[in-house]
């Protein structure tokens, strides 16, 4: 069960059981956030997640009768395609599953890359084959350009009306996604509880089906997640969201606005689902906690005092992982308020959903934010539109060298708060040189993270502002953040700085009666869109776009970068 290792119990613990906050999230009682009109009124429409465990609205034994009947009919592999709570924890479940047993092989694809979809697709049999496109809205421009990118590949390989066969949604009822199954004649449709929004869906069709389908013991799965929902749903100082409420809280009060997510490699997908809770759910009105999945415990050797650390121990099969992340944390100072977890295999994580869904919902009565709406998300997703409709944002200026090397065109776009720069070394200068004590760095990169020197020039990047400036540095993934840490960075306090970065494809992959031409033109127009929504928001923010995305091209930036910082 639930047990996280905290240095002290904190006061506003108190203050949760006094006003029995956990029992009133369990009953679904809205006036919590009463605070404001609108957040009653989305809390009413969205606290469906409180009792998927002990309530579920599909029954757990029909969605396992479904994935037998696949497995057994010969599927192999499956697709997820989706964007933001729609895949985060199906892939932290399938993904931690996967180093223990798995009856098939689960890839999940929410990425616009062409590079990362064509490393997908070939490694497919069609005809074993099973495609998931997980959807709330339905007409989320990912997920419905990503399908048609998979359609041409399984169409040209089983014809159309066998490809139907393969394709399965996930959706609410009455969406545009749903329509679409049922006129196809699609092998299923999961409709799932239009009160739980996508972020707190772990527990609804939306994570079990995926769940199911690589052979993960149910009856033990939704065991573990009813024990968390009745611990969760007490008015005890015992309760373990909170607990871990009253840590975040606190400290947040304290300055502490930021937390480091330490864990071995295994765990780090759980850091993520944890990432876009966390940010998606507090970082509106000025307000907000940044998680940041730390894979450095190194920069935490000096309490800078704008953050706190969550370290999840995992189980891993190598003592020398096992040990060298222990010695790691040894390293950290010691004044870092911090808590830590333990999931020993995937009949846990239900668990750890179910305490953070309950802790972030408790955050956002103590912080007095809606925890349960995404109003920058939308904004963001206006303006990729926008720019495919009417064209893209035209570069402040371009420049074809990195460095001393001619690489190609990059455009370079400054916000508003960047003007007055002409080259590439003087606006990288301009943004580095305005991050201060309390902000923090995000590199929010539409380039695939597969691929020789790719992530490694990245993670270079990333770490360099971190140890250069002390603060806390990011590396986020395009277009997925856009529906995670994105509402934070436009919605929360105005203490990020940002670079974006995408590039042109190589080898692109055209969409055929889409909203994008090709999968590339979405990339660059949703970085396109952040740098214009970021800038409103009077954001410290420039974007990049390469020539390409080679891993030899982002080693180039990497190089600039660690020079601009020698220079400041």
């Amino acid at each position: 069960m639930l047990n996280g290792d905290l240095e002290k119990l904190y006061p506003s613990a108190k203050t949760l059981v006094k006003d029995h906050v956990a029992s009133r999230i369990h009953a679904k009682d809205a006036t919590l956030y009463d605070f404001s009109e609108d957040a009653q009124k989305t809390a009413e429409n969205f606290m469906g997640w409180v009792d998927l465990a002990s309530n579920p609205p599909v029954s757990v034994g029909s969605i396992v009768e479904f994935a037998d009947k696949v497995i057994g009919d010969g599927i192999r592999s499956i697709i997820l395609i989706g964007e933001g709570g729609s895949t985060q924890a199906p892939m932290t479940i399938t993904k931690y599953n996967k180093v223990d047993s798995s009856m098939v092989r689960f890839r999940t694809m929410d990425s616009t890359s062409a590079v990362r979809v064509r490393g997908i697709l070939p490694e497919c049999d069609p005809a074993s084959t099973l495609v998931i496109t997980s959807s709330k809205s339905g007409t989320t421009i990912e997920s419905r350009s990503m399908l048609k990118a998979v359609q041409e590949v399984f169409s040209d390989a089983l014809g159309r009306e066998e490809m139907m066969r393969h394709m399965v949604a996930i959706t609410d009822p009455g969406s545009d996604l749903e329509q679409l199954a049922k006129k196809e004649n699609w092998l299923a449709v999961f409709t799932g509880e239009p009160s739980v929004g996508g972020r707190y869906s772990a527990l609804s069709v939306f994570g079990l089906v995926p769940t199911a389908l690589v052979g993960i013991d149910m009856n033990d799965f939704m065991a573990h997640a009813r024990a968390a929902e009745r611990s969760c749903s007490e008015d005890s100082i015992d309760n373990p969201a909170i607990q871990l409420a009253a840590f975040l809280y606190d400290n947040y009060t304290q300055g502490r606005d930021k937390f480091s997510f330490l864990t071995p490699q295994r765990g780090r997908v759980l850091g993520l689902w944890i990432e876009q809770l966390v940010a998606e759910s507090l970082g509106k009105n000025g307000k907000g906690i940044l998680p940041n999945i730390e894979v450095d415990p190194l920069l935490l050797t000096k309490d800078p005092g704008d953050r706190t650390a969550i370290m999840y121990q995992t189980q891993t099969d190598l003592w020398d992982e096992r040990k060298n992340f222990e010695m790691s944390l040894a390293y950290m100072d010691t004044a870092i308020p911090h808590i830590t977890y333990r999931v020993e295999g995937v009949s846990d994580l239900p668990e750890h959903f179910m305490m953070w869904e309950y802790a972030i919902a408790m955050c956002g009565y103590l912080m007095k934010v809606c925890p349960f709406d995404q109003p920058d998300v939308a904004s963001a997703k206006a303006e990729v539109l926008r720019i495919l409709n009417d064209g893209q944002v035209k570069p402040d200026f371009v420049q074809d060298t990195i460095g001393s090397m001619q690489m190609g065109d990059i455009e370079v776009r400054l916000g508003e708060s960047m003007k007055g720069v002409t080259n590439l070394e003087d606006a990288l200068k301009k943004l580095f040189a305005s991050i201060r004590p309390g902000d923090y760095f995000a590199l929010n990169a539409f380039v695939p993270f597969t691929g020789e020197g790719r992530r490694e020039a990245l993670e270079l990047i990333r770490h360099e502002v971190a140890k250069h400036f002390g603060v806390v540095s990011c590396l986020e993934v395009g277009p997925r953040y856009l529906h995670s840490t994105g509402q934070l960075q436009k919605g929360g306090p105005n203490n990020g700085v940002f670079l974006i970065v995408s590039a042109d494809e190589l080898k692109d992959i055209p969409l055929f009666h889409a909203k994008a031409p090709s999968l590339a033109t979405l990339s660059k127009a949703q970085a396109e869109g952040d740098l214009v929504t970021l800038s409103s928001r009077d954001r410290r923010v420039i974007h990049l776009h390469l020539p390409d995305n080679s891993g030899i091209m982002l080693r180039q930036l990497g190089e600039v970068v660690e020079k601009v910082l020698r220079e400041l």
